[in-house]
């Protein structure tokens, strides 16, 4: 099969534009190497080389297919050297003027059909091509690192950019057999944009008290299988790249409340606390290993109290059920007896509200968080009100560890950790629908691709359903007051038609 693009040129010749000119060679494209820095180029061509030769000793690679590969690189010296390519890719620094003196450069030296592509993850595409004669001819076409592993691209149209460079770039990347998927020139595109609710809405959880860092951790991981806890991503990734990401795309939607970042990472920032590369973040790195603290201990509770449940506890016959195989004394009159244990299972509603409206004992009131299937969950979460006991708090733990499954006890909140955050990722991502920002298909691929996240945002909002993520949300407003949480447009249409959030409108 013939490459879409015959020769390809690759400007910038880092960890970026080396993956991004391995993918370019092996879907059959001559691959030009071009960098400023004296002797960059050269050393991206001897490390694709040494890549291919890896792969060559793992047996993955057959020898002639990698000696094929190689051919097809060479370095170009200057950027007139490029004028004969049908697309130039540019991966340089994060930086407006940079990018637009480049390719206003090369626009002046390639010919009039060849495409300009720039690998930005958080400028503008439109302002890029701003400064070009033929901004149709230049797209977006955001990879993710490392580019050989991360097998999403997004393939982004600026205002003015033609049709057809984006189908192009998009047969392309399927050459090459990443996923392409489109979107449209918005801060953040896909990935980044959808990706807001997970560290932000956990570091407003964090930042009330609500639990420490590793709990929060131990909790989206265990119950919605998250593969990564926000604050080990945030070591990863490390919060001088994503703390100005934060910031960027908070300023870029002119200081929308969802997006708002935290005081938390600024002044960890501030202080060099950024991650694991320096030893030390939201954990502390020996020889490169966390050192998270213990997980709570189950406490040794003698005397039992029999337990009551709300009559409008979420799942309340699960949660019955559940009782009920945990040996639980389980009360069923109206009211609870002086001695019960009370229980309530809220849908973004705190412990305390719930207590106060219905009038329970709050010093005997427990919430237990019912949002997901006990069965598909790995820990169970429980949260106190402030005037909770320290025996019943010790009793509903020990109760519903009786199992084996691990517990988490947080303190009182709008909704459990687990609610905040999903019903937060759902909400962003119905807003990009309702923004138009990408198809809803195209969303779910991108951040499972992207970011690893068990299922798409919609897919969650399906799998918890549409109606209690309203809920959520609206009772989140309630207790807090904030516009943060107000439901997307897009979100309450399906809600209140019972649409699934991944149904394709016709």
């Amino acid at each position: 099969m013939q490459p879409i693009f015959r020769k390809t040129a690759i400007v910038g010749t880092g960890a970026m534009g080396r993956g991004i000119a391995q993918m370019a060679a092996q879907a059959g494209s001559a691959v030009l190497l071009h960098d400023v820095q004296p002797g960059a180029a050269q050393a991206a061509l001897a490390a694709l080389r040494s890549t291919w030769q890896t792969l060559v000793g793992k047996g993955k690679l057959d020898a002639d297919v990698m000696s094929t590969y190689v051919e097809r690189l060479c370095v170009a010296e200057t950027v007139n050297d490029l004028a004969s390519c049908d697309l130039v890719v540019e991966a340089i620094v994060e930086r407006l003027d940079v990018k637009q003196r480049l390719f206003k450069e090369l626009e002046g030296i390639v010919g009039p059909d060849c495409v300009l592509a720039t690998n930005t993850s958080s400028l503008s595409v439109t302002s890029i091509a701003a400064a070009l004669q033929r901004p149709g001819q230049l797209a977006g076409y955001h990879f993710f690192n490392p580019v050989p592993l991360m097998r999403v691209v997004e393939v982004i149209a600026g205002l003015k950019t033609d049709p057809s460079v984006c189908q192009r770039l998009t047969e392309f990347t399927r050459q090459f057999g990443h996923t392409p998927v489109s979107a449209q020139d918005t801060p953040g595109f896909i990935v980044n944009h959808a990706g807001r609710g997970y560290g932000t809405e956990a570091l407003r959880v964090a930042g009330e008290r609500v639990a420490d860092f590793a709990t929060i951790d131990r909790i989206l991981k265990d119950q919605m299988g998250f593969r990564l806890g926000p604050f080990e991503l945030m070591d990863l990734t490390a919060l001088d790249v994503s703390h100005p990401v934060m910031e960027s795309i908070y300023r870029q939607y002119f200081d929308e409340p969802r997006y708002r970042p935290s005081v938390i990472t600024a002044q960890r920032l501030a202080g060099g606390v950024v991650g694991k590369k320096v030893g030390e973040g939201f954990y502390r790195y020996e020889n490169g290993a966390a050192q998270v603290p213990a997980d709570q201990a189950v406490p040794e509770v003698a005397n039992m109290p029999p337990v009551w449940v709300s009559p409008k506890a979420a799942r309340r016959a699960e949660l019955y059920q559940l009782l009920k195989d945990l040996g639980a004394s389980i009360e069923t009159a109206a009211a609870p007896s002086s001695g019960a244990l009370i229980l309530v299972a809220p849908l973004g509603l705190d412990v305390t509200t719930l207590a106060a409206v219905e009038r329970l004992d709050a010093a005997r009131t427990v919430g237990i968080d019912m949002m997901l299937d006990d069965a598909a969950t790995r820990r169970r979460v429980l949260a106190t009100n402030p005037a909770t006991r320290s025996d019943m708090r010790d009793a509903a733990h020990a109760l519903f560890a009786r199992d084996g499954k691990a517990v988490s006890v947080i303190r009182d909140s709008g909704g459990f950790v687990t609610q905040r955050v999903v019903a937060t990722i759902v909400n962003i991502a119905a807003d990009m629908c309702q923004q138009g920002v990408c198809t809803p298909a195209d969303l779910d691929v991108a951040v499972t691709l992207g970011l690893g996240y068990p299922m798409g945002p919609l897919a969650m909002g399906d799998r918890i359903g549409p109606t209690n993520v309203l809920e959520i949300l609206f009772n989140m407003q309630t207790v807090y007051g904030d516009p943060r949480y107000r439901p997307s447009p897009w979100l309450r249409r399906r809600g209140a038609l019972g649409l699934s959030l991944t149904h394709l409108e016709h």
